[in-house]
């Protein structure tokens, strides 16, 4: 598999610019939010509330970070520039990471169910095949679950453009289902 960080960058720009309207703007992360946590119906409050805080501050450093002309959006040339920094963004990454993957352990166990994780990151906006393939690739044990770490740690190495041939490129890549 062929991926690069650019082509991580266009995925995540086009899932975050939920409304289509070429910029990721507050209101697309609200949409995104919303989507996501109703897609975790057996997750407690306070999971859904840190995913929430999570989009939130997402946004907030987006905006900061990468809103040049300070207009409430943010252009795909803008986000391409910088957002894959881990420097800049690890820790709001970090957290965000850590939220999903917490939300998708309702019941506390440490684990994540397929059925759970899918559900997730089709709110999100992935393709089944997509998502079968990286659940596959984070090695699920025998009875199709994850840990959540390796789950948060997914997300991380996502961001990362210093990583390589990892297996969040499962969601890039165009997978026969």
């Amino acid at each position: 598999m062929s991926v690069t960080a650019e082509d991580r960058i266009k995925v995540i720009f086009s899932l975050f610019d939920v409304d289509r309207n070429g910029y990721i703007e507050e209101r697309d992360f609200s949409m995104m939010t919303a989507n996501v946590v109703r897609a975790a119906p057996g997750s407690g409050g306070a999971a859904k509330q840190a995913m929430d805080a999570a989009f939130r501050r997402y946004w907030e450093t987006l905006e900061r970070e990468l809103d040049a002309n300070r207009d409430g959006k943010v252009s795909y040339d803008e986000f391409a520039a910088c957002v894959l920094s881990p420097e800049r963004f690890g820790e709001t990454v970090a957290d965000f990471a850590k939220s999903l993957a917490t939300l998708g352990d309702p019941d506390g166990d440490g684990m994540i169910e397929r059925s759970v994780f899918a559900d997730l990151m089709t709110a999100i906006g992935f393709g089944r095949p997509n998502i079968d393939a990286l659940f596959d690739a984070f090695e699920p044990d025998g009875d199709d679950r994850i840990r959540v770490e390796v789950w948060a740690q997914g997300i991380e190495e996502y961001y990362n453009p210093g990583k390589v041939d990892i297996a969040g490129d499962h969601l890039v890549a165009n997978v026969a289902g």
